[in-house]
């Protein structure tokens, strides 16, 4: 019986790696130009591009990370649901549409691009600064995601977690390998799809399942009563203060964040945004609650009083997915989920290898050292640089889960996440919404926000009388705020040049 069901499991996953594979096939006959491997040619629809920006910017941890943290957390973990909700949103509706208009404007096809465009800069400090700082998290984020897709193979099919991580790598590898962007955004769309109807509909099923008996909230409170606290679970005012910013700012993220403007980029009319924004926030909002609604779930039906959660349900709750899977579903959905987890895992997983290729192909070599090359004869450069990237961030993973096998999954995914985030959102804000933002005030917030992520994340963390809170609170919204003001002081004293100020001013002109 077992053997049957890892069959079918086996089938299943099959099936799901040829669809990609036939996805990036025919993605690849549209690949005639830098500007096809790196935005789709700027010509991709608004469902593409909703769907392909919340695949990208969820990743493995809203069905692995986000679905424990629901059970360790509780009620207090829906913080999260509102963050990235307001964060989605706000980028939609009030930032998406002008970075378009602009980075067409400038011709831009990556984020350096229309940083170095938009400051009209006479040198490469800015584009040099911003891609090798993508480069080094992209290969931390692609890492995270490569050691979650380990973890979910040795977990939900019992492959071993190097065999597991190795196989979900090499099929990534393979469809962005032939297709580029456009077969990232394609099969975004469609592992989006299974994420979406897999998340929605599983916690209705577990509910339908279970013996409710008195309900969620009585449920929660029999094990610990601090799970129903919604401002969180500490007697500590401060400590919950902090836990609440720590869960609610990571929507900080989608305010700016390469790997998801440069949807913007590609989306085919600035129209298409307005239809795209309802698609994304409905999106966010039905996949995280239920994501958050999976882990309580499932923390009533697995745990008792008085039990370590973690001895249940898997360091940090990273458990909770294949459990839940394997309790209530029959076993050709749980084949199915199998496969949506790699679609959370993937979707990000394409995105950021394009991402770094284009720093490394375009920003590093194309711009700096040979300018007069044609975009057309880079495409097989590009293609060996997302290899490069995506071996070096393997290695990385496969060392990382020899040295620290008690890894929190969850946490190691938001240091990459929040390293891009801290860096780029910043400025993007920046360079949108004021005018006296100038290139060494941008040079200032990255260099800023970078440092502080690090400093943030193994200095205050350990310091001993306030270490705890920066844990709870976590690294995005502190450096992300360092690197605003840093930004705007560098900006005061170094204000920007006329000129580009003057061609900010024509170009918002001649788009109202």
């Amino acid at each position: 019986m077992q053997d049957q069901s890892f069959i079918i499991k086996i089938t299943i996953l099959a099936i799901y790696v040829g669809i990609l594979f036939l996805i990036g096939i025919l993605a690849s006959r549209r690949i005639k130009s830098m500007s096809d491997y790196y935005v789709g040619g700027k010509k991709m629809g608004f469902w593409a591009v909703a769907f392909s920006a919340r695949a990208t910017g969820e990743s493995g941890w809203l069905l692995i990370g986000l679905t424990g943290m629901g059970a360790m957390a509780g009620y207090s973990g829906y913080w999260v649901v509102v963050g990235e909700l307001l964060g989605v949103f706000v980028s939609w509706q009030f930032m998406a549409k002008r970075f378009k208009k602009r980075s067409d404007a400038f011709g831009a096809i990556t984020i350096p691009d229309y940083l170095n465009s938009h400051f009209r800069s006479k040198t490469n400090t800015l584009r040099i600064i911003s891609a090798a700082i993508l480069v080094v998290f992209i290969v931390i984020y692609v890492t995270s995601q490569i050691d979650v897709t380990g973890v979910a193979f040795n977990s939900m099919l019992g492959i071993d977690y190097k065999l597991g991580a190795l196989i979900g790598f090499l099929i990534v590898l393979a469809y962005i390998f032939i297709g580029g962007f456009v077969a990232a955004v394609w099969s975004d769309l469609f592992q989006g799809l299974l994420m979406f109807f897999g998340l929605v509909l599983l916690p209705i099923v577990v509910w339908f399942s279970m013996d409710h008996g008195a309900g969620v909230t009585a449920g929660l409170n029999a094990i610990d009563p601090t799970l129903t606290q919604v401002m969180g679970r500490s007697t500590d005012v401060w400590m919950n203060l902090f836990t609440i910013l720590g869960f609610s700012m990571i929507g900080l993220g989608f305010l700016g964040s390469p790997q998801v403007y440069v949807r913007f980029m590609s989306i085919n009319d600035e129209k298409e945004i307005d239809k795209g924004k309802w698609v994304a926030t409905t999106f966010t909002l039905l996949t995280d609650a239920a994501a958050v609604t999976i882990g309580i779930l499932a923390r009533i039906y697995f745990t008792k009083e008085g039990q370590d959660p973690e001895a249940v349900l898997g360091n940090n709750g990273a458990d909770v997915l294949s459990m839940v899977t394997e309790e209530f579903l029959p076993t050709i959905l749980v084949a199915i989920f199998v496969a949506i987890v790699l679609s959370a895992i993937m979707s990000t997983i394409d995105s950021l290898l394009i991402l770094a290729s284009s720093a490394i192909t375009r920003d590093f070599y194309q711009k700096i050292f040979r300018p007069d090359i044609k975009d057309e004869s880079l495409t097989k450069i590009s293609r060996i640089a997302t290899v490069i990237m995506a071996f070096t961030a393997l290695i990385i993973a496969m060392v990382m889960n020899y040295v620290s096998p008690d890894r929190q999954i969850f946490w190691v995914i938001l240091f990459g996440w929040s390293g891009i985030a801290a860096t780029f959102c910043p400025v993007i804000i920046l360079t949108l919404f004021w005018k006296g933002y100038s290139e060494k005030g941008a040079i200032a917030s990255m260099i800023s926000g970078f440092a502080a992520v690090v400093l943030f994340n193994f200095v205050f963390k350990e310091i001993e009388s306030i270490g705890q809170y920066f844990v709870a609170m976590d690294v995005l919204f502190p450096s992300f705020v360092v690197a605003m003001v840093v930004g705007f002081v560098v900006s005061k004293k170094y204000p920007p040049r006329a000129e580009a100020i003057k061609m900010i001013e024509e170009i918002d002109i001649s788009n109202e």
